[in-house]
């Protein structure tokens, strides 16, 4: 369970003003932490897990929008 505490602290860590570099450690440390809180997932089946795992994914995809800028329009 110290997985499930690791991923809610990452959550609750500060977004604001983040370097370039600040946020790709930040996009690898949500892969990381979701395919681990996966492998719990698929023995456990825990309805809560998977919730967790959502709120890191949609942290994450906030972050590579960031990233990746905007698309350009043409």
């Amino acid at each position: 369970m110290d997985l499930i505490n690791k991923a809610l602290e990452f959550e609750k860590r500060k977004m604001k003003s983040l370097s370039t570099s600040d946020r790709v450690k930040i996009s690898r440390e949500a892969k990381d932490l979701v395919l681990d809180l996966n492998q719990i997932y698929k023995e456990k089946k825990d309805e809560k897990i998977m919730d967790i795992m959502k709120r890191i994914t949609a942290i994450k995809r906030k972050v590579e929008k960031r990233l990746k800028g905007a698309p350009l329009t043409a």
